[in-house]
């Protein structure tokens, strides 16, 4: 098992000791992403629509650099620090993807890295 990472500067660079993504023969597993803007290195303002916005640019970035697109999403995992977003985040999320839509969990969480509200990861599959 071969295990490639994936790194692009079009998204924030990891803060920890991990990979933006890590590719394992035809499956790209994306780290986690939280609306950090890649030039600053700071969270977005704005509200969670916003912040949502910024993690799906991200997720984006990451897919692009591993040779696949949002479309090949397999698998996403949404973290929220108040459900109450839900409605919200599905509305940005339906911005992003189109049927067939990639299976999901959303959890809330009591916080996460830096402040922010929402971060995503996913499970990119090429072919």
């Amino acid at each position: 098992m071969s295990r490639t990472p994936i790194h692009t500067d079009t998204a924030p660079a990891a803060i920890g000791p991990y990979s933006q993504a890590v590719r394992i023969d035809n499956t790209v597993y994306l780290s986690g992403q939280i609306p950090l803007d890649p030039a600053t290195m700071q969270l977005v303002d704005g509200d969670i629509a916003a912040q949502t916005r910024r993690v799906f640019d991200n997720l984006t970035a990451v897919c692009e650099a591993s040779g696949g697109s949002l479309a090949q999403i397999a698998r996403i995992g949404i973290f929220l620090t108040d459900l109450g977003d839900f409605a919200a985040v599905n509305a940005v999320m339906a911005e992003y993807f189109t049927p067939p839509y990639p299976a999901r969990s959303t959890v809330q969480v009591s916080a996460l890295p830096r402040g922010a509200q929402v971060e995503v990861d996913a499970v990119l599959v090429l072919g």
